[in-house]
């Protein structure tokens, strides 16, 4: 499921009129020259009488998407702590893990006659300890296909799928988001709860929502209806082309309040064919940490409303830094480009290649100036995350993820780490040749806190053996369990102090 702004997210359905003839595009105009007029199967303007006929001609696009996965669990025992604990041997917090299957379902749609699908990358990614072992699409008369994962994008929460046959699949194509209006008709085709091809209607809420802070959190918000398993399906347009992919709802229950969100076909349509054409996604970066100009900031520096955003970091030895770009300056433009909250920063530089050389327009003691910078690559959203998960002593915020990171250290030792590496070491303030796991975040129930353990301490060994990634400290830990110990010892280095050993006892 995806989130958006920490809600419940949705897959969507949708629909839309245009003949969709197998090996012919879903979404092609149907006419024919009668008296020099020409007739279309498309709607007039206003509200259709029925989407029926739109519907019946784009719906064989439209997939369901499965996957089967194998999740590791730890096992546990039903009975821990009573008379009837040892009639299951040992499988007690001190089992070794088990997997299980899980799987999940959402929606996808067709883009060519050969079978690239078209989906979210959340769809087809596991959570947490999971590998997916099968993708499966069916089609909506039932057959079913076994598909390769050809590529995927994290950043843009897309995925591309193939699957084949002899015969020409039926498929649709992208249209022009970018003339999309507020209050136009939008029909979604999917298969919200696995029911398949369930098809809903609404229009157009906003055509550019900015829902989160990352470069690709831009979404056309509708009002037709979403639910969960039609994530990645299609929201067509009235002439049948596919404007965005479902992506999110924002429900406080769950469930469709009628405020969904798809990603923009303009931004989906490039990604998708670099995706299917085997590309790596590389997108621009300047390594800067930014904030809003709030209506004071803009009325302190005689700025316009909703015009700008305020460098609050710089990152050392980033694009950023090497152009003399500075903590404090307000940057109003990327490339000739205005930067407002529908035309974010991120989004601006990461759409530009690394490498490039573009123009920013800054702000600084008043003053406007121009700088010159060579925009740098974007990294990971996982190398993203290290980079700025000790960047503030206090961030509560940023606690769960880590512990949420190794399931089984954070059952047995109550801690979240993380190796260290040289960007994780500059947060932490240490030498870039450090070693060890950094304490990410720490259960305040487990015995680790109790023993004074702390967020930003360094594991550097446990039981006397050097550990230098999360896995060497889960090996310790078991084969302590193995033993029959009930702790493991430590070497902790402190945030502030020098290193000691600290015996920290196994849950």
């Amino acid at each position: 499921m995806r989130y958006a702004y920490g809600l419940t997210s949705a897959l969507l359905i949708g629909g839309a009129t245009i003949s969709l003839v197998t090996g012919q595009p879903a979404g092609a105009q149907v006419a024919q020259n009668d008296d020099s007029r020409i007739q279309t199967t498309v709607p007039r303007a206003g509200a259709p009488a029925s989407f029926a006929d739109l519907t019946e001609q784009l719906a064989p696009a439209v997939v369901n998407i499965s996957t089967r996965q194998r999740v590791e669990v730890q096992s546990a025992n039903p009975f821990a702590g009573t008379p009837f604990e040892g009639l299951f041997g040992d499988r007690g917090g001190g089992g070794q893990p088990t997997t299980r299957e899980g799987q999940s379902l959402g929606s996808g749609f067709i883009i060519s006659a050969d079978g690239y699908v078209v989906t979210n990358n959340h769809v087809v990614t596991p959570q947490g300890n999971g590998t997916v072992e099968e993708i499966t699409v069916t089609m909506p008369d039932g057959a079913e296909y076994e598909a390769e994962l050809v590529g995927k994008d994290a950043d843009s929460d897309l995925a591309v799928l193939k699957i084949s046959r002899r015969e020409a699949f039926p498929f649709v194509k992208f249209g022009d988001s970018a003339s999309a209006r507020a209050g136009d008709w939008v029909v979604a085709i999917g298969n919200p709860f696995g029911l398949g091809g369930t098809v809903t209607s609404g229009i157009i809420s906003s055509v550019l929502r900015t829902a989160g802070a990352g470069a690709y959190d831009r979404f056309i918000q509708t009002d037709a209806a979403i639910n969960r398993g039609n994530s990645g399906g299609p929201l067509f347009d009235m002439q049948g082309n596919v404007i965005g992919i479902n992506n999110a709802i924002l429900s406080p229950s769950g469930g469709s309040v009628g405020v969904g969100f798809a990603i923009p076909a303009d931004t989906a349509a490039p990604i998708v064919e670099r995706l299917r054409r085997g590309e790596t996604i590389e997108r621009g970066y300047l390594g800067v940490g930014i904030g809003p100009v709030t209506d004071d900031f803009a009325a302190a520096l005689g700025l316009p409303r909703n015009r700008g955003e305020v460098v609050q970091s710089v990152v050392d030895d980033e694009a950023a830094a090497r152009a003399g770009i500075e903590p404090g300056d307000v940057v109003i433009a990327v490339n000739g480009r205005d930067v407002t909250p529908d035309q974010t920063l991120s989004f601006l530089v990461a759409n530009v290649k690394p490498g490039t050389t573009i123009p920013i327009t800054l702000i600084r003691d008043g003053k406007r100036r121009t700088v010159n910078v060579t925009v740098g690559t974007r990294p990971s959203a996982e190398e993203l995350r290290e980079s700025q998960m000790f960047s503030e002593d206090d961030a509560e915020d940023q606690m769960n993820a880590p512990l949420d990171g190794n399931e089984f250290l954070a059952q047995k030792l109550g801690l979240g780490a993380v190796a260290i590496n040289p960007a994780i070491a500059r947060q932490l303030g240490v030498s870039a040749d450090t070693r060890g796991l950094a304490i990410a975040a720490v259960n305040p129930n487990s015995d680790a806190a109790r023993k004074g353990i702390q967020r930003r301490d360094i594991i550097l060994s446990a039981n006397y053996q050097t550990v230098t990634s999360t896995e060497q400290l889960e090996t310790i830990v078991r084969e302590a369990e193995e033993e029959g110990r009930e702790a493991i010892v430590l070497r902790i280095q402190r945030i502030r102090g020098p290193a000691g050993y600290v015996a920290v006892r196994i849950q």
